[in-house]
């Protein structure tokens, strides 16, 4: 299942970037309780609810491509993030293409992408605002 969502955000896209990289400070995502970085291209994220997704780095072009490998107990794929300037700011453009592990999971995968990319978005609004 694919999923794109595409926004202008009214920022430059270095600002966007350093947001969207942060390895420390991950307190602007709502969805998440902490991140442990285990090297320069592998880290975990450990949503509120438990569970751990691992990421792997398989592009990194500050500050205008990251790509990323990701798994977890329910699914496998692939999210990239596109920051393009725009004379309005920066146009971002977040793709990601996961796989459930399971196939009972598979009508929800589309709808969990969704309001997962619709809450990273709405998290990154706010903690650009508040900068």
């Amino acid at each position: 299942m694919l999923s794109v969502r595409k926004e202008i955000l009214p920022y430059d896209r270095e600002t966007v970037w350093a947001v969207i990289t942060r390895r420390r400070d991950t307190g602007w995502r709502s969805d998440l309780d902490r991140v442990e970085w285990e090297d320069d291209t592998h880290f975990v994220e450990y949503a509120k609810g438990g569970t751990a997704t691992r990421f792997t780095v398989t592009a990194s072009h500050p500050p205008r491509h990251w790509a990323l490998a990701l798994e977890n107990p329910h699914l496998t794929g692939r999210w990239t993030g596109m920051l393009e300037p725009v004379p309005e700011g920066t146009r971002v453009i977040f793709a990601e293409s996961v796989f459930p592990r399971r196939c009972w999971l598979r009508p929800l995968v589309g709808l969990y992408l969704k309001r997962q990319q619709k809450r990273y978005f709405a998290d990154l609004r706010r903690c650009l605002a508040e900068q």
